[in-house]
């Protein structure tokens, strides 16, 4: 693979892909964590599909239709929960089922054959090109920025919302703000482990950061080492094996994950029965 960086540009990309989709999904995935947004993360990315579709129904770039369609389901999904009264699964569930049937419905209203959307499922790092790097890069930047602005308040938030709202903290600024960011980073990681399997990748560094730190800044810190650790070896996992380089990133994801909240438990375990046993 060391090879490879240096003889392919496919290769190249697929690299900075990968840290830029680290960067991103360590930062807002810790604050999706500690918000319990997670469900609402995957409404939001599977709504993209609508926009995948319109995209090549209309013969404009997918990527650009998946980051209208992810921001306008955030921005809906916020305004309904706050002042609609309705339950915010209900909310989740409705806006997940209508952007996927509206990117089945544009794509079959396409002319000729079909096109292969599987990239845009289950993503394909490898097919990562340089407009998607822009693109990518720039909607890092602009998550990341917001972040450290904004880092005393996303604090205060997180730690207690009524709180924040009694020091003068916008919180309901905050709130939409933190689903338009949302959708941002859905579209950065899009290329990587597509709509169906980006949660995973958006949750798992983030939920096993958690288990390593309790600070908010170093969490993020963690959960980035992560992501990048993940990606990286999932890439050069599915480059060797030939295999979907989406779904292996995703698997050592949540298998790392889970081997560590196992031992986790186990060693608290064993704290107590020694503490007794004192």
């Amino acid at each position: 693979m060391i090879r490879a960086l240096f003889d392919y540009q496919f290769m190249q990309n697929a690299l900075i892909a990968s840290i830029l989709a680290s960067i991103v999904c360590g930062v807002i995935g810790v604050i999706v964590v500690e918000k319990k947004l997670v469900m609402m993360s995957g409404g939001i990315a599977h709504t993209a599909y609508g926009g995948v579709g319109l995209g090549y129904l209309l013969g404009f770039e997918p990527i650009i239709g998946a980051f209208l369609f992810s921001v306008s389901a955030a921005l809906g999904i916020g305004v309904i929960k706050r002042r609609g009264g309705v339950q915010s699964d209900v909310i989740i569930g409705l806006f997940w089922s209508v952007g996927m049937a509206l990117g089945i419905v544009f794509i079959a209203l396409m002319p000729g054959y079909p096109p292969d959307i599987s990239s845009y499922l289950f993503g394909n790092i490898l097919s990562v090109t340089k407009a998607d790097i822009y693109l990518m890069l720039i909607l890092s930047f602009l998550v990341v920025f917001i972040v450290i602005a904004l880092f005393h308040a996303w604090k205060a938030y997180l730690f207690d919302e009524e709180f924040a709202s009694i020091i003068g903290i916008k919180t309901a600024f905050l709130e939409y703000l933190l689903l338009i960011l949302v959708a941002m980073t859905v579209v950065v990681l899009i290329r990587v482990a597509g709509i169906i399997l980006v949660l995973a990748l958006l949750t798992a560094p983030s939920a096993m950061a958690s288990l390593f730190s309790k600070r908010l800044k170093s969490r993020m810190i963690v959960a980035v080492i992560f992501g990048m650790l993940f990606c990286i070896s999932g890439l050069w996992i599915s480059y060797n094996l030939n295999i979907a380089s989406g779904a292996c990133i995703v698997i050592l994801s949540v298998l790392c994950y889970f081997i560590t909240y196992i031992i986790c438990v186990v060693r608290i375990i064993m704290k107590r029965k020694s503490i007794v046993t004192k």
